[in-house]
Order: C-alpha cells, then sequence, then structure tokens
C-alpha cells in the first residue's frame, strides 16, 4: 500500500495515510501519526471527530475512527460504510 504525505512542512507533514482499501460493507483507511503528536492521543477513550481533527489529522466524510492499533498507539484505523449501489 502507498503512504501519501499532506502538507510539505511542519509535523503534520509526518502524518501518513494509507491509501483506502474495503470489504463489502466497509472502505477503511490507516494513519500514522508522528511520535510528537501520537503523545497527545488519549489513553481513556476513542477520539472524537473533533478531537482527531484538532490533532490535523484529516479524512473523507463518513469515516470514523474505529479502533487504536495498542501495540503501535501511533496508527488510527478509520472506517465508513460503502455506498449503497442504486437499485435498478
Amino acid at each position: 500500500m502507498g503512504l501519501t504525505v499532506l502538507r510539505p512542512s511542519g509535523p503534520v507533514a509526518q502524518i501518513y495515510y494509507s491509501d483506502k482499501y474495503d470489504d463489502e460493507e466497509f472502505k477503511y483507511q490507516r494513519v500514522m501519526l508522528p511520535k510528537d503528536i501520537a503523545r497527545l492521543i488519549p489513553k481513556t477513550h476513542l477520539m472524537s471527530e473533533s478531537e482527531w481533527r484538532n490533532l490535523d489529522v484529516q479524512q473523507s466524510q463518513g469515516l470514523v475512527l474505529f479502533m487504536i492499533h495498542e501495540p503501535e498507539p501511533h496508527i488510527l484505523l478509520f472506517s465508513g460504510p460503502m455506498p449503497k449501489n442504486p437499485k435498478k
């Protein structure tokens, strides 16, 4: 999977976004934060959208944080429903 950098300079430039991938029901994306941002992640709960956006994480509408990869807490896992195909 390829990784892309969000911005050209500063700590936000070190936020990496995986390619999006999906299954039959959901689309997914991993976000890898640099250590200086990762230390701001709360340990007591999953962040709300406003919390992760305040860390300069950007996601498409509909994607929600569903897990933090515990062995590597700087990795955030997002998911959202696949668009429904209109019935013909």
